[in-house]
């Protein structure tokens, strides 16, 4: 099985490397790569005991009496957590998983007005993200798991000298969320394969120069049916109707009126416990930007505000479950979600998408 963007497994061996050993693809065992037949052949000897670790690489539900909401479920083990070198900076949770700084804000309304060398600092980590969360997209194929999109991901931040920020934020596991069909979001990485139909979110968060980005976007596995493509389609318009109501003035609940308003039009809901937020040195903090109508978000735009829209919108019912695992938001109803991210600056006449897409975005 051909491939490319790895390096060869043969023992001293470094040459970019293109061919998958066939056994470990047959066993789901991710990571074995040589240069050429010849280095494959020369190495079996040793590489063919990967292929003895059954117990290490069998897949399992980890929670087979839970009540699922929809059909899917989640594959383990879990790779293990994913190394970030020790030159790259780090927030304040890297090691023990507890955002002290966030926590210590937490509770306070106050709206940070960021001067403009702050912002030029967004600017440039918000750009790395839109890198990362593209590179992500472009290894979305049926097949492909889930942990190796995590891969993707975490390789593309390192190498941009940032750090994945969901990474033990609050003992997250890994270095993006990744939400299938039912799943609305932080849904974390495993052994499932994409498969043909799916709807898949990615959401990319990073931190470098002392500052969080974060953004997402859903995406077509394969052949989606219309009423998948309706979805994504309505998530991404409610995204941007909300996005042309941001300029120095507007109250910050009354995003959710238009977002809601799109969504109810288009015959979908809109996710209510999940919301926008305030976002700079900390991951996390104020305003809060709820989705949905008639919401009680205190607060006014003012330039040097910056924050994320990012709707989740359902295809039936907007209520929503957790797995265990803690994390996982599904769908109440089992029925698909998708969801679209920006992190923007309100400017004096109106809104910067510090997350914008590219020329070469997928």
């Amino acid at each position: 099985m051909q491939t490319t963007g790895h390096t060869c497994q043969g023992n001293e061996c470094e040459k970019p490397a293109k061919l998958q050993c066939p056994t470990c693809v047959k066993l789901k065992i991710t990571g074995s790569f040589f240069c050429s037949q010849d280095c494959f052949k020369k190495n079996w000897a040793a590489h063919k005991a990967v292929h003895a670790q059954p117990t290490a690489q069998a897949s399992y539900n980890p929670w087979p009496n839970y009540p699922y909401t929809g059909a899917l479920r989640p594959v383990y083990p879990i790779a293990p957590r994913r190394e970030v070198p020790a030159h790259i900076q780090r927030p304040d949770y890297a090691e023990d998983g507890m955002p002290k700084s966030e926590i210590s804000a937490r509770g306070s309304a106050k709206l940070e007005v960021l001067p403009p060398e702050d912002i030029e600092c967004m600017r440039k980590v918000c750009r790395l993200a839109r890198e990362v969360l593209d590179e992500g997209a472009r290894a979305i194929k049926v097949g492909v798991t889930t942990d190796e999109i995590d891969r993707v991901v975490h390789e593309a931040t390192i190498a941009r000298d940032a750090y994945p920020s969901t990474l033990n934020y609050y003992q997250f596991p890994k270095s993006c969320c990744t939400s299938v069909n039912e799943s609305i979001c932080h849904g974390i990485p495993d052994g499932r394969p994409l498969q043909d139909g799916d709807i898949l979110n990615i959401d990319v968060s990073i931190y470098h120069g002392g500052f969080h980005a974060d953004l997402n976007e859903t995406y077509l596995v394969g052949n989606v049916d219309e009423g998948g493509r309706r979805l994504v389609q309505a998530a991404r318009e409610c995204l941007e109707k909300a996005i042309a109501q941001v300029k120095p003035g507007t109250l910050y609940r009354d995003l959710g009126t238009v977002i809601d308003k799109h969504a109810r039009s288009a015959g979908f809901s809109v996710v209510r416990t999940y919301c926008g937020h305030g976002i700079n040195r900390l991951f996390h903090c104020a305003p809060n930007v709820p989705h949905y109508a008639r919401n009680k978000a205190i607060g006014v735009m003012k330039p040097g505000h910056v924050f994320t829209i990012e709707p989740m919108i359902n295809e039936g019912s907007w209520h929503d479950e957790q797995w265990p695992d803690n994390w996982t938001a599904v769908t109440a109803d089992g029925k698909r979600s998708a969801q679209f991210e920006h992190t923007m600056v309100v400017t004096e006449t109106g809104v910067e998408i510090l997350t914008a897409r590219l020329p070469n975005s997928p």
